[in-house]
């Protein structure tokens, strides 16, 4: 594609105006004319392509040379440059909508597609559009994909997905001297009752895990339960410190109710149940004891006197 020149422009205006200024002062008009096509013949040549780009020239409707960057001439009539060819990094994006999984689920997938031309002689002469065509290799290469895919390898796997992309699309586009450096899977879309459904599943697999993470605990628990008692059983005096403990733990808190087993009773040598409530009626009245008697509150004896 053609683009406007601001260096030729300025060549025409400059020749164009010593001509007309020259025909003006000797008032002849066939040399403003003859000064107008001067300045036309020297200007339409002139061409410049900036840093990035490469420019197709065809003579004679065959291909003559490519031109850039910078400035070049050409031959007007003869020559034309139809194609002006950026060969920088380009990015393209591309999806596929309601594709079908491997497993007959229909996705949305958003990619992006790096590419940059290689040979521009090539993109100008074996394909009509290079970006078109580019897009439409990359929808189907996608659609493929998807298509050999199983939704949980593409939700997991999108790395692999864009390597096996890259190869695909670069195996297509090569032949136009076009390179596919990268692409990128953005995102993937299902449908919204399978993500409610895959929400479940998710929360159901966490609480399973929940569950044996509990069962575990339990069942270490559970051992060193058993390795202690292994050590009471070897030595009585440690299992009556540990009944002994226990009873304290207990009473400590003020407790009105203490549960203990008999067999923790038999260890601490208080004699069955009937010993073990006298301790307690004992500890009760040690307690009150140590409770300071209100004025108020003196002894019948010591109220009233020796009665009657």
């Amino acid at each position: 594609m053609g683009k406007s020149n601001s260096f030729a422009i300025l060549v025409f205006v400059i020749v164009f105006g010593l001509g007309g200024g020259l025909a003006y002062a000797i008032h002849s008009l066939s040399l403003g004319v003859i000064a107008g096509a001067i300045a036309l013949a020297l200007s339409l040549p002139i061409k410049i392509a900036d840093q990035w780009e490469k420019v197709v020239i065809l003579r004679l409707g065959k291909f003559r040379a490519l031109k850039g960057p910078g400035l070049f001439f050409i031959i007007p009539i003869i020559d034309k440059a139809p194609y002006w060819i950026d060969t920088r990094v380009i990015t393209s994006s591309f999806q596929a909508e309601k594709t079908l999984t491997k497993d007959t689920v229909p996705v949305d997938v958003d990619a992006v597609l790096f590419w940059q031309v290689l040979d521009p002689k090539k993109v100008a002469l074996k394909v009509a559009n290079y970006q078109s065509a580019i897009s439409w290799a990359s929808q189907t290469a996608l659609r493929d994909v998807i298509g050999k895919t199983l939704l949980s390898d593409l939700l997991e796997g999108r790395e692999k997905i864009s390597h096996e992309l890259q190869y695909i699309i670069d195996e297509r586009t090569e032949p136009w001297g076009i390179n596919v450096i990268s692409v990128e899977v953005k995102d993937v879309l299902i449908p919204p009752a399978l993500q409610d459904a895959m929400s479940m599943q998710a929360q159901a697999e966490r609480e399973r895990q929940a569950r044996v993470i509990l069962g575990d605990s339990e069942r270490q628990v559970a051992e060193k339960f058993g390795e202690a008692a292994k050590t009471y059983i070897n030595n009585p005096v440690a299992l009556h410190l540990r009944a002994m403990n226990m009873l304290y733990e207990g009473l400590k808190n003020n407790a009105t109710i203490v549960l203990v087993p008999s067999a923790a009773l038999e260890t601490m040598q208080l004699g069955g149940i009937p010993g073990m409530t006298a301790s307690a009626l004992g500890l009760g009245e040690s307690y009150q004891q140590k409770e300071p008697e209100s004025p108020g509150s003196q002894h019948p004896a010591a109220k009233g006197g020796v009665g009657a």
